[in-house]
């Protein structure tokens, strides 16, 4: 795949939480899918890419489940935090007017679970017309048969789906 424009292309990792990667997923592991996740977000950091981080909070209760935050590390200084409070990133939560302050047309998606979370926001993504990547390695879902469905029937009519390894960055900003 060629390389995108590392001015108009943000990294969007979604539900990247303890408790989330913590589950039993398919058809890899929530350690895996955070490995992957952590290389693309530092390739885009040092292109000087937009990484978002989007992490879900329960609606109407004071106190989220233990496990709620992003895995530790994940996030670093300059790296934009929405939080959603439905399945996908965009409903009610700023992140289309944050990535059109930063010119971003392009979404490369990860996180878990790719039928839900990351599902949800490429269609809302596709809808507001963003091209759109999935880094199908940096994703998994609660089963291997819900991940396969997405990224070989949904995922491409949506955009490209590649492993991590071959999205590239180019034209730092």
């Amino acid at each position: 795949m060629p390389a995108l424009d590392a001015r108009r292309t943000a990294l969007v990792l979604v539900d990247l939480m303890e408790r989330i990667v913590a589950l039993p997923l398919g058809p890899r592991t929530g350690a895996d899918v955070a490995a992957a996740a952590t290389g693309l977000a530092s390739a885009f950091r040092a292109a000087g890419a937009p990484v978002v981080l989007v992490r879900a909070e329960r609606p109407h209760i004071e106190v989220q489940p233990p496990g709620s935050d992003l895995l530790p590390g994940l996030a670093h200084d300059g790296d934009l935090v929405v939080v959603k409070r439905t399945i996908g990133a965009f409903q009610d939560t700023g992140l289309h007017e944050l990535l059109a302050e930063r010119s971003v047309d392009t979404l490369v998606l990860g996180g878990i679970a790719t039928n839900l979370g990351v599902e949800s926001t490429a269609r809302a993504a596709a809808d507001l017309g963003y091209g759109l990547v999935f880094a199908e390695d940096a994703m998994a879902a609660l089963t291997a048969d819900e991940h396969r469905a997405t990224t070989e029937l949904d995922f491409p009519r949506f955009g490209t789906v590649a492993p991590a390894s071959a999205i590239t960055l180019d034209g730092a900003r």
